[in-house]
């Protein structure tokens, strides 16, 4: 039996995050598998230190569309079998926001979701971003694939998951039709496995730098870890968290603890 922790991060800027104790907040995390998102570095901005992080691999996903935009990065103990970055599809491609690794037991995806607040056009790119990769993650379960999707999902599924649901359902982020995405994907057979073993825990991981929102916990769950549902039938989950006691981003670091 192998105990295997995963943490998903937005990092909101890599080297912003290295000035405030990235490197000790991951020591901290001590996880097998570490996917962020949004370090908005080309390959030439990398530090020795991000590059070769003792006892990680580092496997990068870079945005071409322009520079300190978007981008991925998976830090692994094991290595994969398969690495891929994007799904083929230059439109989303372009962004760096994937990172797929085939760990054997299961694919692992690090994913930054686009956000849809900037304009109608961007929030049509983030509902079809959603429709098209979620088919290509329905390609490989329905080959009998278990799926592990974690990442930033720039949505709140349900009122539970934010402090001001109703001042802010005219919001992207929070918009009926971005939470019916999230509502298909579960029919679909993913589980959102923070709020399966915790239904009723009211825990966030995003906070806005205005109005002090993080020190009155004013935020928004929108870091997740979905499965496939085999998974979870397997028992293969033995822990979920998001840690709200580490700083040095908008977001805090959300996990997954697995027993394989």
């Amino acid at each position: 039996m192998r105990r295997i922790k995963l943490v998903s991060w937005n990092v909101n800027g890599l080297r912003a995050a290295v000035k405030k104790d990235f490197f000790a907040s991951l020591e901290k995390l001590d996880a097998d598998i570490v996917g962020l998102q949004e370090t908005k570095l080309q390959t030439d901005q990398r530090t020795d230190a991000m590059r070769n992080l003792e006892g990680y691999s580092a496997h990068w996903a870079y945005a071409t569309v322009k520079k300190g935009y978007s981008g991925t990065v998976v830090y692994t103990r094991s290595p994969g079998k398969e690495i891929k970055t994007g799904m083929g599809i230059d439109r989303y491609d372009a962004e760096g926001r994937i990172v797929e690794i085939d760990f054997g037991d299961f694919i692992f995806f690090n994913i930054y979701f686009p956000n849809g607040q900037m304009n109608d056009e961007r929030l049509a790119y983030k509902l079809d971003f959603y429709k098209d990769f979620f088919a290509y993650t329905d390609s490989l379960r329905d080959q009998g694939r278990s799926l592990i999707i974690a990442g930033d999902y720039n949505t709140a599924h349900n009122e539970i998951d934010l402090k001001n649901p109703k001042a802010n359902e005219k919001r992207s982020g929070f918009l009926r039709i971005e939470r019916d995405w999230l509502d298909e994907i579960i029919g679909r057979g993913y589980v959102d496995t923070f709020r399966h073993f915790n239904p009723d825990t009211v825990k966030y991981s995003w906070w806005s730098y205005r109005f002090n929102a993080r020190s009155r916990n004013a935020g928004w769950r929108i870091d997740y870890f979905f499965v496939t549902q085999d998974i979870i039938d397997k028992g293969w989950v033995v822990g979920t968290f998001i840690d709200n006691d580490i700083f040095g981003s908008d977001h805090c670091p959300v996990g997954l603890v697995l027993e394989i």
